[in-house]
């Protein structure tokens, strides 16, 4: 068993679970009680964030545990869940690199973080060039075709 507390909450206007339309969506990660507001000295020196985030809106009965077509769309080939980046994964994590816009104190301004309203945020990490992939990163031609309208 795994315990883990989350280190802030998103605010935003996205209250619930879509696909798609995320670029435009502003977000606010404000840090958690327990921590303090020290803890995110320095970071707004960088421009994006890594932000890793607990799905607490997914329901344990819609969690996937085989392969699938992605958004249940039969034009993409079935692949498993560690295949694609879905929502409805065995421990509900998911992790997104925002822009960093601003820091307010304790809350940081993002955009393109794609979690809803009240969703924990796990941890926080800033990016960097040194861990971003060395090599050409390579998807197939259906994971293209259903990011197309995400950040839009």
């Amino acid at each position: 068993m795994i315990e883990i507390k989350p280190v802030a909450y998103v605010r935003n206007t996205r209250t619930a679970v879509e696909d798609d339309h995320w670029g435009a969506v502003q977000s606010e990660i404000t840090l958690a009680d327990h921590l303090q507001e020290s803890s995110l000295a320095g970071i707004e020196e960088f421009s994006h964030i890594e932000v890793l985030f607990y799905f607490d809106q997914v329901e344990d009965e819609k969690i996937q545990y085989e392969a699938r077509h992605p958004r249940n769309n039969p034009a993409y080939p079935k692949v498993g869940i560690f295949a694609q980046r879905g929502k409805n994964r065995p421990n509900k994590l998911g992790i997104t690199v925002a822009k960093l816009v601003g820091r307010n104190g304790r809350s940081l301004t993002v955009t393109g973080l794609d979690a809803i309203d009240g969703t924990p945020v796990i941890d926080i990490k800033p990016v960097m060039k040194e861990f971003l992939p060395r090599s050409e990163v390579k998807q197939p031609a259906w994971s293209v075709d259903l990011m197309s309208a995400y950040w839009e």
